[in-house]
């Protein structure tokens, strides 16, 4: 599984639409994915402050030649989706919390939760 922290909005429009689309698609090309370990990192680095968000969950083996790991800022190896998700390879959607602080409440029922050193 890979995961995508999103905006409400998306999520709403891809309800409607049938697949997940994003700024970040329209803008560089590619959706930016986590993964399981990184998912922390990635929601202190680029979501703090940030309300109204989702955390999906997302079968890789769904995306077929979409999915390409690589590392294009010197930060390490992401996931990266170059087309639209089919809304059939999100498998769970979850509320994802952030405290006015910065800390995230991890959602109930993921199944993990983040590592204290992310």
């Amino acid at each position: 599984m890979i995961y995508r922290i999103a905006e409400q909005a998306d999520w709403q429009r891809a309800q409607r639409e049938g697949t997940l689309a994003s700024a970040d698609l329209a803008v560089e090309g590619f959706i930016h994915c986590s993964e399981q370990h990184q998912v922390a990192r990635t929601a202190k680095k680029y979501y703090a402050g940030k309300t109204a968000l989702l955390l999906l969950e997302i079968d890789e083996t769904m995306l077929g030649s979409a999915l390409v790991r690589e590392d294009l800022s010197g930060s390490g190896m992401f996931p990266h989706v170059y087309a639209p998700i089919p809304l059939a390879a999100i498998i769970r959607h979850f509320d994802f919390v952030v405290a006015r602080d910065g800390r995230f409440s991890w959602p109930e029922g993921l199944g993990w939760a983040p590592d204290s050193s992310d």
